[in-house]
């Protein structure tokens, strides 16, 4: 009865370990939509300086699609800029549906 109960926990250990890893190596799912807010702000203010850069959330849009927010800290010209840039798109499809940019000065 022992060894039987120490062999289920070695192997419930393994498992546990296996599954956190796994989840660990995982994308978060708006990886993707960050790679293009931030390819968006480099296009819209080439060569100045991406101070920050934040996922803020996701919000549900329809019932089928979403939009990921992404705030960027820049300095344009020693000035800082705040840019918002929201991606509409269906996770379901994985299909980027719209892109807006707010830009806050100040």
């Amino acid at each position: 009865m022992k060894k039987f109960l120490f062999v289920f926990i070695i192997i419930s250990f393994f498992m546990c370990a296996w599954t956190i890893s796994a989840a660990a190596s995982e994308k978060p799912d708006y990886e993707k939509y960050g790679r293009i807010a931030t390819a968006v702000v480099k296009e819209d203010f080439p060569g100045e300086e991406v101070v920050e850069y934040q996922y803020t959330g996701r919000q549900k849009a329809s019932a089928a699609d979403v939009i990921d927010s992404f705030t960027f800290q820049v300095n344009e010209n020693g000035k800082p800029v705040t840019i918002i840039v929201k991606v509409t798109h269906s996770p379901d499809n994985n299909r980027t549906l719209r892109l807006t940019v707010e830009e806050k000065r100040g």
